[in-house]
């Protein structure tokens, strides 16, 4: 099934904000589209790519909506801040190793950051270049990267783990991976980096008895 949505930019959101951020007003947002758009298959999440001023959007691929299948059907979409698909499977490149169920997406520079069930990709936007990496996680959900170090949240562990150098597609062995928390009874959703150096992420209640479904 294909699904379709409302494609829209926003300046920003009126929140309730902690203290160091600045707060802003309801009027401020600003609409790109409001044209309902199609071509995606289960898309999961969107991001915005400030540089060149284009959005990416994760599409799960296959018709069954299956956040934890490894079925390689997945992969990421380019698109116009009106809606229109610039390139339909845009990352990753031909030949590269299949991509499942992609998640959360960061960007920054010409780097993109994916989750993928139990790894998480990293991409040069402009050459298309690609690095997956295995995590010690079971459900990767959302990326965010702070300096030198990548989050990476697992919501149906209940686990946030870290990935040093944060830019790792061209770094010379593995990684260094390690769990920060693991059992907090947080179950990390979104992840967002603070100016303050705090790492900011919710979290939800969930069934134990669904937690590795």
């Amino acid at each position: 099934m294909k699904t379709s949505f409302i494609c829209a930019a926003f300046a920003a959101l009126q929140l309730a904000l902690l203290p160091g951020c600045t707060t802003v007003q309801i009027q401020d947002l600003k609409v790109a589209s409001d044209r309902v758009v199609g071509g995606f298959i289960n898309p999961e999440s969107v991001a915005y790519d400030a540089k060149d001023k284009v959005l990416y959007a994760g599409n799960f691929g296959s018709p069954k909506l299956d956040p934890a299948l490894k079925d390689g059907m997945g992969y990421i979409s380019k698109v116009g801040l009106d809606g229109r698909i610039l390139e339909q499977r845009a990352l990753p490149a031909a030949g590269s190793a299949p991509m499942h169920k992609p998640k959360g997406i960061w960007i920054e520079g010409d780097r993109l950051w994916v989750t993928d069930i139990d790894a998480v990709w990293i991409f040069d936007l402009k050459t298309k270049k690609g690095r997956k990496l295995a995590l010690p996680v079971g459900f990767a959900n959302d990326p965010a990267v702070a300096g030198n170090v990548l989050y990476v949240s697992d919501n149906r562990n209940d686990q946030l783990v870290r990935v040093e150098p944060a830019d790792f597609l061209n770094a010379k062995g593995e990684p260094k991976v390690t769990t920060v928390f693991t059992g907090a009874q947080i179950n990390p959703n979104g992840l967002y980096p603070a100016r303050d150096g705090m790492l900011l992420m919710t979290g939800f209640d969930i069934d134990p008895s669904q937690a590795k479904k």
